[in-house]
């Protein structure tokens, strides 16, 4: 287990964005795929409160919501927070099919992958930055519970604040932001993704209730720099062709989906 504290160091980015590992920027990527510094996104060490103190009350109730949830080992909630916990692009944008009522081909939007591809890097800097910045260690730790995938590739001192929920609630804000008319479902399905953190136990309530204000804050940016709006203009145009073509979402999926978002792990536990 020591050696996974240091391993993240080098894979963070592959779980804080929003598509695949954001490489360092080089002036050959930027005048080719027009990616976006860090600088284009606001320093979360800033934006966000620190994390609960020990032996406060906030810290308390995480210590109490992570051993409580324990118990949702091997249930159908289980299961939808393995499926959430996986963050390649693809798959990350399926999740939102039952939001949308069509099955999400990324493969069939160009401009969307573009767009990611655009954002990574400056949402993998920044959310880096922060978590080495705060070094919150991880509920699991120095315990024998149950989580619902592997520690290692985690960094057991990198919880706050989550990056699969940054990554989940992007991606939600990126398609609501694309697709106004199907706003409150996807924004759901962004928020079940970032619960599915508390359920997996790989993060406290307070890194998942962080992780939704650091993609909110990020994404409220990026989203608004003149440089992108031609790409999302197209990715739009993308979504709603697919709209009107791919298939209907698997139905038993929907409604797992819609169970987990009726209790909600924010308020329940």
């Amino acid at each position: 287990m020591q050696s996974a504290i240091r391993l993240p160091v080098a894979l963070l980015l592959c779980a804080t964005v929003l598509s695949a590992c954001a490489p360092a920027p080089n002036r050959t990527a930027s005048a080719q795929g027009g990616i976006l510094p860090e600088s284009a996104a606001p320093d979360e060490r800033l934006v966000l409160a620190p994390p609960p103190a020990p032996g406060s009350a906030a810290q308390m109730d995480d210590d109490r919501v992570f051993r409580v949830t324990r118990a949702l080992k091997d249930t159908p909630r289980w299961t939808l927070a393995q499926n959430d916990a996986d963050l390649a692009p693809a798959h990350l944008v399926r999740d939102f099919s039952c939001a949308t009522g069509f099955d999400i081909d990324l493969a069939k939007a160009p401009h969307l992958v573009r767009v990611l591809e655009r954002i990574r890097h400056a949402v993998g800097r920044r959310t880096s930055e922060v978590k080495k910045y705060w070094h919150r260690t991880r509920p699991f730790v120095g315990t024998n519970l149950p989580i619902c995938t592997s520690p290692e590739g985690l960094g057991l001192h990198s919880s706050y604040p989550s990056g699969h929920t940054t990554a989940g609630y992007g991606m939600a804000l990126l398609l609501a932001h694309l697709m106004p008319e199907h706003a409150s479902g996807i924004l759901q399905r962004g928020r079940v993704i970032g619960e599915s953190r508390i359920v997996c136990g790989a993060h406290w309530k307070s890194d998942v209730q962080a992780g939704y204000l650091n993609a909110s804050s990020l994404m409220d940016t990026l989203l608004a720099q003149p440089e992108l709006q031609d790409d999302l203009a197209a990715a739009r145009r993308e979504l709603l062709a697919m709209q009107g073509t791919q298939p209907a979402p698997d139905a038993a999926q929907c409604a797992a989906e819609h169970d987990a978002a009726m209790h909600s792990l924010l308020t329940e536990p």
